[in-house]
């Protein structure tokens, strides 16, 4: 008998790796960034990987192809594969959520965020290795 694998509130942490099916990371933005977003991730798209967010605390809005949809406490939203998105906190306050992703986005927010060259090539060439495309 196999036994469930069960986390510790996640609170910054990651359930799921690179081998499992999908990955859930609790993720907070502070907000309070006045009435210009802060893009917590640039706008990009996934060609074969679908993403989905849901929130815990406070709001996220995203822009999914041309429609912007907001999600508060208790509600989710999903981008499919193919659609350029990003994401932001509209609010005042912290926002608390889950990304719910597929292994191959998971690699790639690792390698973004252990990356030292920020600068638009080397993102592009990051992104494209990961069968995605940064906008």
């Amino acid at each position: 008998m196999t036994l469930p694998i069960i986390s510790m509130p996640l609170a910054g942490q990651v359930l799921g790796s690179t081998r499992d099916s999908f990955v859930i990371a609790e993720w907070e933005d502070p907000g309070g960034y006045g009435d210009s977003p802060f893009l917590i991730a640039p706008p990009h798209i996934h060609h074969n990987d679908d993403e989905a967010w849901y929130v815990l605390e406070g709001v996220l809005r995203v822009r999914r192809g041309d429609e912007v949809v907001e999600a508060r406490a208790g509600s989710g939203i999903l981008v499919p594969r193919g659609t350029p998105h990003t994401y932001w906190n509209p609010g005042e306050g912290q926002c608390r959520y889950l990304l719910i992703m597929t292994p191959g986005i998971y690699e790639l927010i690792q390698e973004i965020h252990a990356t030292s060259d920020r600068s638009p090539a080397a993102m592009r060439e990051l992104f494209g290795r990961h069968d995605s495309e940064l906008l």
